[in-house]
């Protein structure tokens, strides 16, 4: 975990020219990971966040607590667990923002071959790399760093590629040879490990909405009826070890703009959750999956705030490389759509009248790529 120190201080040149030393490095193709196998021992100006941010990390106690943890298992088979876990499904999603799973149905196995996957393809050549490198969204692969790398105050210690898995995956060829080993099930049938960690992502997703439907006093198929489930975006994201965690992050404070996010990590850990003004460290839990709610549920245009998108963030470290894997449904697609979300009828009442005004998915990440992470949350400009 990365600790504050105040032995590196950030210096601001007198001729620093922000933007063509953003292009410069976003022209190099090689990500953070390229500056890191060149053997850099400070971070480039661009990645130094900015003093107010700086100030509060200094200030901030880092305190370990356990979010909580949601067993699955058995939960269809046994009423008073099944209640159980909706019971604390509605109170770690209406308190924290954020829960984590086990027995959730998807093997291990399954789960470090993803994250090899991920770690094999930054592990890759430059070269190979670069023909993915992109800030092309209409691309199905885009891997690149920061996708707000030209109006965010400062850059993210961070590489991304992320794939549009759902509702139409690319073929197998489309994706990075790096991350297509073919792992053998039972009747040693070869699999495709991006593509049916995908699928599985996609049918617990698919649970989860039904337990949180009921969460919220609903019928369990509501919010799987109304599309939550049907867009699924992958990121497999990248933090090189870095020279001075004090003086950056991995990924600045920010909400997720989905319905729901399902996040695979490594043992490395660096994800931080911000509860009661501290902010919390998530340390991982082999075998668990985190899951934590986005915009689109809280305002939900669905809950009406009764569930709560929280903030979080991750901490540069030195040790590294950390590799997670963030699967967002309904965030991102190729396939627009111009379904209209608001706060669900049955939830509203004379005193609780609807807080936000409806919107599509597309309007709504739009804006939300717009402004990038960090900064006035985005939910306010969907405020009534």
């Amino acid at each position: 975990m990365a600790t504050n120190s105040s032995e590196s201080t950030p210096t601001i040149e007198s001729n620093y020219d922000r933007v063509s030393e953003l292009k410069a490095f976003d022209e190099t193709k090689a990500g953070v990971k390229g500056l890191v196998d060149a053997g850099i021992q400070k971070i480039p100006q661009i990645f130094i966040q900015p003093p107010d941010i700086l100030a509060k990390n200094a200030n901030i106690k880092n305190t370990h607590f356990i979010i909580p943890v949601i067993n699955l298992e058995s939960i269809d088979k046994d009423p008073s667990h099944h209640k159980e876990v909706i019971d604390k499904l509605r109170y770690a999603s209406e308190t924290y923002g954020f829960f984590q799973v086990v027995n959730h149905g998807i093997p291990v196995s399954v789960l470090g071959e993803m994250l090899n996957g991920a770690r094999r393809f930054y592990e890759q050549d430059t070269e190979v790399k670069k023909q993915f490198y992109t800030r092309d969204m209409t691309r199905k692969v885009v891997y690149n760093t920061n996708f707000d790398l030209y109006n965010a105050p400062a850059a993210n210690w961070r590489d991304t590629f992320l794939c549009f898995m759902a509702p139409y995956p690319p073929n197998p060829e489309e994706l990075p040879a790096a991350c297509r080993y073919l792992m053998k099930d039972l009747l040693s049938a070869r699999i495709d490990i991006q593509i049916e960690y995908s699928k599985q992502v996609m049918r617990l997703g698919s649970s989860l909405f039904g337990l949180l439907a009921e969460a919220l006093g609903l019928k369990s198929s509501h919010l799987t009826d109304i599309g939550c489930n049907e867009r699924l975006t992958v990121a497999c994201h990248c933090y090189p070890q870095c020279p001075q965690p004090e003086l950056t992050l991995g990924a600045t404070k920010h909400t997720d703009d989905g319905f729901l996010t399902v996040l695979l990590q490594d043992r490395i850990g660096g994800l931080q959750v911000l509860h009661q003004n501290q902010w919390i460290d998530v340390p991982p839990v082999p075998g668990a999956l985190i899951v934590n709610i986005g915009d689109l549920l809280q305002a939900s245009l669905i809950s009406n705030d009764k569930f709560k998108s929280v903030e979080h963030r991750v901490v540069a470290n030195q040790e590294g490389p950390r590799v997670s894997v963030a699967c967002f449904f309904s965030a991102l697609s190729l396939m627009p759509s111009s379904k209209l979300y608001a706060p669900i009828e049955e939830l509203l009442s004379e005193d609780n009248p609807p807080k936000y005004r409806e919107t599509t998915v597309e309007e709504f990440v739009s804006y939300s790529c717009s402004k990038g992470l960090g900064g006035v949350p985005r939910l306010l400009h969907f405020k009534l």
